[in-house]
C-alpha cells in the first residue's frame, strides 16, 4: 500500500497537471473498488451516496462527523488511490471545529477535504464572508506542512444567492485565506464556469451530473476548470437502476433487469480477498 505522503503527491500532482481529471465519488468501500478497478486517479467521498447508503438525508442534522469519516477511513483503505472527502461545513460553525475536522481528516489517511460555507439554517443559508473566511483560515492553518489539500466550497448557487460576482469574490477570499482548491457548484452554464476559472489563482472544481446543463470533460478543461467531481450522482444511477429493476418485477413479474447487472464473477475480481483471520 502506498502511504499518505506518496498519495499526496500524486493527488497534488493532478492538479499542477496540464489536463483536466475526474474524480468521481464512491460512497463505500465496494464502490471505491470498481471505480478504482476503472481507472480513476484519484477519488473523492459523497456525503450525499453515504446518506442514501444508510437510509438518512442528506443534512447536517443526519450525518456526524464521526461517522463521514469512519465512512472515509474505509474508502482511503479499500484501494492505493489518492482520497479526498466531503467534510460538508466541518461540522460547526466555530472556526475552531473545522481545524479539528481537517485534523481528524489527515489522521485517517485523507489526502485532501472540502470545507463549505452553507450553514444548514434555510432562513440563513450562507456564512457572512468574514466568518466563511476565518473557518477556511483555521482549516488551512491545521493543514500547515501535513499532506492534505484544502478544498474551499462557495455554496450560494445551491441556496437561490445566484450572484456570481459574490460568488467569485468569497473563492478569492478563500484562495487569500490558505485553500488550495476552490469550488462554487450549481453554477449556471459554461460562460459562468469559464468566468469563475479566469478570476481564480488557483484550480477550480465543478461538479458535473447534478443537474442540467452537463458539459464534456474536453469543454470543461477548456474553460479552465482542473477538477470534475460527480457529487451523488453514481450513487443516484445504482439507485435508479435498482429502482428500474424492483419496478419491472413489480409490475410486469419479468426479471430481464439482470441482463444489464454487472455479473458477479465480474464484481469479485474487483473486491477484497482477504480472509477473516478467526475463521475456521
Amino acid at each position: 500500500m502506498l502511504n499518505q505522503e506518496t498519495k499526496f503527491e500524486l493527488f497534488k500532482a493532478l492538479h499542477d497537471g496540464d489536463e483536466a481529471f475526474v474524480i468521481p465519488n464512491p460512497w463505500d468501500a465496494g464502490s471505491a473498488r470498481l471505480l478504482a478497478c476503472m481507472g480513476f486517479e484519484a477519488l473523492a467521498t459523497t456525503s450525499a451516496g453515504y446518506a442514501f447508503s444508510k437510509g438518512k438525508l442528506d443534512s447536517f442534522a443526519s450525518l456526524s462527523r464521526e461517522e463521514i469519516l469512519a465512512n472515509a477511513a474505509e474508502i482511503v483503505q479499500a484501494t492505493d488511490l489518492p482520497v479526498a472527502a466531503d467534510l460538508e461545513d466541518g461540522f460547526g460553525a466555530d472556526p475552531k471545529i473545522c481545524a479539528e475536522t481537517v485534523r481528524q481528516a489527515i489522521e485517517v489517511g485523507l489526502v485532501g477535504g472540502s470545507i463549505e460555507d452553507a450553514t444548514g439554517d434555510e432562513s440563513n443559508p450562507i456564512y457572512p464572508l468574514p466568518m466563511a473566511v476565518d473557518r477556511i483560515r483555521a482549516a488551512a492553518d491545521a493543514v500547515q506542512g501535513k499532506p492534505f489539500l484544502l478544498t474551499a466550497r462557495a455554496e450560494s448557487y445551491l441556496w437561490g444567492r445566484k450572484d456570481l460576482l459574490d460568488t467569485i469574490r468569497r473563492l478569492q477570499a478563500f484562495s487569500d485565506a490558505g485553500a488550495d482548491v476552490l469550488y462554487a457548484p450549481g453554477l449556471p452554464d459554461l460562460e459562468a464556469i469559464r468566468t469563475v476559472c479566469r478570476a481564480l489563482d488557483k484550480p477550480v472544481n465543478v461538479v458535473m451530473g447534478l443537474q442540467a446543463p452537463t458539459y464534456t470533460v474536453a469543454q470543461l478543461a477548456e474553460a479552465g476548470v482542473k477538477r470534475i467531481s460527480v457529487g451523488g450522482s453514481f450513487a443516484r444511477a445504482a439507485f435508479g437502476a435498482l429502482q428500474r429493476a424492483a419496478v419491472e418485477v413489480r409490475e410486469t413479474g419479468t426479471f430481464t433487469y439482470a441482463s444489464d447487472a454487472m455479473p458477479g464473477a465480474e464484481i469479485s475480481k474487483v473486491m477484497s480477498n482477504k480472509k477473516l483471520s478467526d475463521r475456521e
